[in-house]
């Protein structure tokens, strides 16, 4: 039987502070695995240190998170993969746990849940805090689910997942586009409670509250609309429909009293919104199609992927035993 590998991916944009422990840290409670740090333009010498740790450096000249994730995500080939912060505000003690879930089937995505443990008592951010709870409640309630922490940095994935996701994100809202694609998707998907630290002193966070809550916010708009178009549509319709509703019950109420319609302009208006409610409610049904027609595809692609996945695994058992 062949080993099974498992490669710890982690992000790193000037984390000299905390670097060389987080590598140290994954080291020991993985000492199989093979810990790749991709240095994002850092400019206080984290490359160096990672190095000197051990890690295997390569760098991502695209700033931004998703940028990195995505270049990981298709360079790298493992059994299991584990992302974390560089930030050490994760521990190593819940890596193995990570890994096992995903090794044994049992996840196609496990993540580390922070909101469960120590997060909103350690992290002194309120605006986060709420953040992160305002994220959890808009999908859950949109895509029916139970995810307990949305934008948890700490994660393992299985080859298939990381080999068929579609990284459209460029900065920090790739977590959140993680976690919609996996439930759109039917991923198994597992949480485990996870400790949550502060940063030590002199490490400060990259994640700007307000620019960056704004575009997770916006992101996951944009993915509720290409995921659910019906849905999507049909509110912005309903909405319409009532403001079209507002404008020409009066002008009716007042035919029938007096058997006149003095505000014409009001009716064309109103009469405009309702054909545009009707576009768009039309638009959500064809899309709506078109969203099941690529899930049936994707479904068929994956079917592809596994198998080749299978291929390539056996292909390499058979030379290292050979």
């Amino acid at each position: 039987m062949s080993r099974q590998t498992i490669a710890v991916l982690i992000p790193c944009y000037n984390e000299s502070k905390t670097i060389g422990k987080v590598v140290s840290d994954f080291r020991q409670a993985l000492p199989e695995a093979d810990i790749y740090v991709y240095d994002n333009n850092s400019t206080d010498g984290t490359a160096a240190i990672a190095a000197a740790a051990g890690a295997i450096v390569r760098r991502e000249y695209r700033q931004g998170k998703g940028n990195v994730i995505r270049s990981m995500f298709r360079d790298i080939d493992a059994d299991c993969y584990i992302m974390v912060d560089g930030d050490d505000t994760y521990p190593a003690e819940n890596a193995r746990e990570l890994a096992d879930l995903v090794l044994s089937g049992q996840a196609d995505m496990a993540a580390g849940d922070r909101l469960s443990s120590t997060y909103f008592k350690k992290n002194k951010r309120p605006f986060h805090n709420i953040g992160n709870r305002a994220v959890r409640f808009l999908i859950n309630h949109l895509f029916h689910s139970h995810v307990k922490d949305i934008m948890t940095g700490y994660r393992s994935f299985s080859p298939i997942f990381v080999k068929s996701m579609p990284i459209l994100s460029q900065g920090f809202e790739i977590e959140t586009e993680m976690t919609i694609h996996a439930l759109d998707k039917n991923f198994l998907l597992k949480e485990i409670p996870v400790g949550y630290r502060n940063r030590p002193e002199g490490s400060h966070s990259k994640l700007n509250t307000i620019p960056d809550g704004i575009r997770v916010l916006k992101t996951i708009v944009m993915l509720f609309k290409e995921y659910k178009p019906y849905i999507f549509f049909s509110i912005i319709s309903a909405i319409l429909w009532a403001l079209s509703l507002i404008l020409f019950i009066p002008v009716l109420l007042e035919y029938f009293q007096t058997g006149l319609v003095p505000r014409f302009p009001t009716l064309i208006v109103s009469g405009v919104i309702a054909m545009f409610a009707i576009l768009l409610w039309i638009c959500g049904i064809i899309l709506d199609v078109v969203i099941k027609k690529h899930r049936q595809l994707y479904e068929l692609y994956l079917n592809t992927l596994r198998k080749q996945l299978y291929q390539t695994a056996h292909t390499n058992a058979s030379t290292v035993e050979g």
